[in-house]
């Protein structure tokens, strides 16, 4: 699964990549600039690319609307930070937001592991010719009854692997769903119908992909340590 993302990008970069505005994501300039590491786990504020003018920061772990209550939202985010392309039409947590509430999840590399029998190596995985490239995406908008508060939040779509990743992630065989160039607008269009949804959430080309093993203490480093992509 995708758990651990990074976005060593800075957002005037991401503002050139989408060609979107970033007054949203200049307030979480801090928070969001140079991070080698996401740990979704930590439920962070992330840069999302909706049909909106503007770069949005969303929370990763997707709330759906019809939860309740506080103590609900929290225990159901954990179970969303990934959203399995072949069952997503038929979840209630996902099957609104995959036909009406897709989005792009920008990256420049996520982590995974290869088990050697008790053993785990890491990896660091990336597109050869694309520093910042798509994922996959779902969000949605949740409202807080008893506060008032909103909470946008997403997750991301796991597809099959593709020999590279297959390769490296032996125990799940999942990797993120990632979207071409081409068909990133294309994802975004609220009136596609499902078998076009479908068709995109494919395995990436491997031959464009390229990964390397690092160091196994990288999750424990600060998120902004660069040394976190260094090689093994």
């Amino acid at each position: 699964m995708c758990f651990h993302n990074s976005m060593s990008a800075k957002a005037i970069k991401l503002v050139a990549r989408y060609g979107r505005k970033s007054d949203i994501v200049e307030i979480y300039q801090d928070m969001l600039n140079e991070q080698y590491h996401v740990n979704a786990f930590n439920f962070p504020k992330y840069p999302i690319i909706t049909t909106a003018d503007e770069i949005q920061v969303f929370n990763w772990g997707l709330i759906p609307f019809w939860v309740r209550t506080e103590e609900d939202a929290q225990e159901i985010r954990k179970m969303t930070l990934n959203a399995r392309s072949d069952t997503i039409f038929e979840k209630p947590s996902f099957r609104e937001p995959i036909m009406k509430k897709r989005c792009i999840v920008p990256s420049t590399g996520y982590f995974e592991w290869r088990h050697e029998g008790a053993k785990k190596i890491p990896y660091y995985i990336h597109l050869k010719d694309e520093p910042i490239f798509s994922m996959a995406g779902i969000y949605d908008r949740w409202l807080d009854k008893e506060t008032g508060e909103e909470y946008d939040t997403f997750s991301i779509i796991t597809t099959d692997t593709n020999p590279l990743t297959d390769y490296i992630h032996n125990s799940k065989h999942r990797m993120p769903a990632i979207l071409s160039k081409e068909d990133e607008e294309k994802w975004l269009d609220s009136d596609l119908q499902k078998a076009d949804v479908t068709s995109l959430l494919k395995p990436f080309d491997t031959n464009k992909m390229d990964a390397y093993i690092i160091e196994s203490d990288f999750i424990k480093k600060i998120s902004t340590d660069p040394t976190i992509l260094q090689r093994a």
